[in-house]
């Protein structure tokens, strides 16, 4: 399973960590995901997906029927 939002498709992001001797090396920032169950009142039934906080929040004003239906996925598979 990838390390991606399946709502709106955050990912990590490539950064440097930078020391106190301002030395980089190469990091990942990944996105804060959760495994998440949401009611689908259209399906009647829950639906899990593992997205993102920021997705959760959007979630709640947007929809999940919108939602998905932006993202292009069938809810019928989750």
């Amino acid at each position: 399973m990838a390390r991606k939002c399946e709502l709106t498709g955050k990912k990590a992001n490539n950064a440097y960590a930078v020391s106190h001797s301002h030395r980089r090396t190469k990091r990942l920032q990944h996105a804060n995901l959760q495994n998440k169950r949401i009611w689908w009142p259209a399906g009647n039934r829950w639906v899990k997906l593992r997205i993102s906080t920021k997705a959760i929040k959007t979630l709640q004003s947007k929809g999940i029927e919108a939602m998905a239906r932006e993202a292009g996925i069938d809810l019928n598979q989750y």
